[in-house]
């Protein structure tokens, strides 16, 4: 029989939901408070739980990474009295099943409740099946925020759907493309690569759909497109962000269809592959610019893979760095190193912009310089990099000037006594100003580290990525 949850001050929507549930056969339990709901979660069991966001001693929303850390964690259903659409967002990236506003009619609420308890079901029979096991080759980390990725991945590999990976420079992008492809069911066939920032407009199609003799100059024979290569496996598209747009809709027939005519051909030609794409630009804001058809990354889009840079995922450094110092070990057959303390120290105060490509980069400069030594330290690093890194650790250790006081005025653009801006703009411009101030603050102080901004910040993880966002900010 399910149990049901739930948390809410009003007791008037406790008594209302609890006759629902005892009309539907459901247990029930009742927590008018935040910490008496959580004890509850601690010490029993539940399939579903009706939240309130507005509770006496705490906001349900940031409650979410508490709820959904239990094994076999509920279902979550938001209650709210006000709609908030900055609510909606924070709820659903936490993982809820549904958001609701009261009062909410018992029959949606109803029909919410059940198809949450038959999701449930589904997964915990999905979870009873023996685990399937990734070949994870080559690909390094253990955080929370890599692991998210190896969970689409793990989806990704189970079917032949289109899937677009993106990231910033350096992440692994093609690293994960040809992971999702040697787990999925065409790993027997080719990964065939096609670099869309490398291939001019002039060339694109018969790169891509390959040409027949005499379709042009210089084409002296026919030639096999990219596409038709790719036949029974995967076709990666890298950077698909450049391709050019003027090619943009015939790729997309190309991908509705499977099929394609060669530069200078008569007849259509059939490929039967697997589409994976790859970009580090923001495909979403260039469609807004009309930079990139809506409809084609609609189709690109079908999954996606997010993989975070190195600065979110701190905690990977030193099971990359080892896993990269032992492979060049291997490589010019030299004993396996050790590493010094302060060698991770270091590697820690950097900012990673081009990411993991960086930091192979970097190791490789510093196993060079440790020569036949055994041990390496962070002198063996490129002197430019810790230089930047002694720098910043300076510039944080460093306590923030007061602004000076005892003036009664101030010129415009400049800052008053106590350190409010002239002319001071309305409140809502003043709040949005100041909360973007501390968010960069506190991610520069923690140089990315994200437990220590939550830890500082007091906010969930669910709504610092939402205060991010609403901000343009990226971590």
């Amino acid at each position: 029989m399910p149990r049901i949850l739930v948390i809410d001050d009003d007791t008037i929507v406790c008594e209302t939901i609890e006759s629902l549930l005892s009309r539907l056969q459901y247990q029930s339990r009742s927590a008018h408070t935040l910490e008496q709901g959580l004890q509850l979660l601690a010490a029993e069991e539940f399939d579903v739980v009706f939240l309130d966001v507005r509770l006496p001693d705490g906001n349900g929303l940031e409650a979410l990474p508490r709820i959904r850390s239990h094994e076999n964690s509920p279902e979550v259903i938001i209650l709210t009295g006000e709609g908030d659409p900055d609510g909606a967002e924070l709820a659903i990236q936490g993982g809820v099943w549904d958001y609701l506003v009261k009062p909410t009619p018992i029959k949606q609420t109803t029909l919410t409740l059940n198809r949450a308890l038959q999701y449930r079901q589904e997964k915990l029979n999905k979870q009873a099946a023996p685990p399937v096991a990734l070949n994870l080759d080559g690909v390094v980390g253990s955080s929370e925020r890599i692991r998210e990725s190896f969970d689409i991945v793990a989806r990704a590999a189970s079917t032949d759907t289109n899937v677009l990976i993106t990231g910033e420079t350096g992440t692994g992008k093609e690293l994960f493309a040809r992971t999702i492809h040697r787990n999925c069911g065409r790993a027997g066939g080719p990964f065939v690569v096609v670099d869309c920032a490398s291939l001019t407009e002039t060339l694109i199609e018969s790169t891509l759909f390959g040409h027949k003799k005499g379709a042009f100059t210089g084409a002296e024979a026919d030639q096999e497109g990219l596409a038709k290569l790719a036949d029974g496996g995967t076709l990666f598209l890298d950077e698909v962000g450049e391709m050019p747009l003027s090619l943009q809709r015939s790729f997309l027939r190309f991908l509705q269809e499977r099929t394609f005519r060669p530069v200078g051909g008569t007849q259509e030609v059939k490929s039967d592959f697997r589409l994976i794409s790859a970009t580090n630009r923001d495909l979403d804001a260039m469609v807004e610019r009309g930079e990139f058809r809506k409809d084609l990354l609609f189709r690109l889009k079908t999954l996606h893979v997010v993989l975070p840079p190195l600065r979110q995922r701190l905690t990977d450094l030193k099971p990359l760095a080892m896993y990269y110092i032992d492979k060049l070990c291997e490589q010019y057959n030299v004993p396996n190193k050790g590493f010094s303390s302060d060698f991770f120290t270091l590697l820690a105060r950097h900012d990673w912009p081009g990411n993991v490509r960086e930091l192979f980069n970097v190791l490789e400069r510093a196993f060079v310089a440790s020569g036949l030594e055994s041990m390496l330290y962070a002198m063996h690093l490129p002197q430019d990099l810790r230089i930047k890194a002694a720098k910043a650790h300076l510039l944080r250790e460093q306590p923030d000037e007061l602004p000076a006081r005892g003036q009664t005025g101030c010129a415009r653009n400049q800052q008053d006594a106590d350190g409010l801006p002239c002319p001071l703009p309305d409140m809502r411009s003043f709040k949005h100003m100041m909360e973007r101030k501390y968010l960069e603050s506190v991610i520069a102080r923690h140089k990315g580290d994200l437990p220590a901004i939550l830890e500082t910040s007091g906010l969930s993880r669910s709504h610092f990525y939402a205060l991010l966002k609403k901000n343009n900010i990226v971590l």
